[in-house]
């Protein structure tokens, strides 16, 4: 039996719906990124990535699936942006990580980044 259900939803419903600002937010700041960017290809590309996850899954979630240090990395390299400003907490795509449910029982988001909270589970979860 699997340790985590994941709720069936449309494919609308999995999407962010942006608007046409923070679309052109975004696709500048990935015409910048492109144009600006000198290094290895594979951050670069990671960046982009992150940047374009993050309104579907939020910032939490991009701090759960990455360390502060590659955040900021990867913030750099976008141009400075800062992904709490730009993206939401969670975005409608949150719950199909395994890191959601487990941020649903912190009491404390940072405390339970850095370990300070205990996570009953957690080797499972991790799994």
């Amino acid at each position: 039996m699997p340790l985590f259900k994941i709720p069936k939803k449309t494919k609308e419903e999995k999407l962010a719906k942006l608007s046409e600002a923070e679309k052109r937010q975004l696709d500048e700041i990935e015409a910048h990124a492109i144009a600006e960017f000198e290094g290895q290809f594979d951050e670069l590309e990671a960046a982009l990535g992150m940047l374009r996850m993050g309104h579907h899954v939020g910032w939490k979630i991009l701090y759960l699936v990455h360390s502060k240090r590659t955040i900021r990395k990867y913030e750099d390299i976008l141009g400075g942006i800062k992904v709490r400003d730009i993206f939401p907490e969670f975005g409608p795509s949150s719950y199909r990580s395994r890191a959601y449910i487990i941020v649903q029982g912190w009491t404390n988001f940072w405390k339970g980044i850095s370990g300070e909270e205990k996570i009953e589970g957690r080797r499972e979860i991790a799994k």
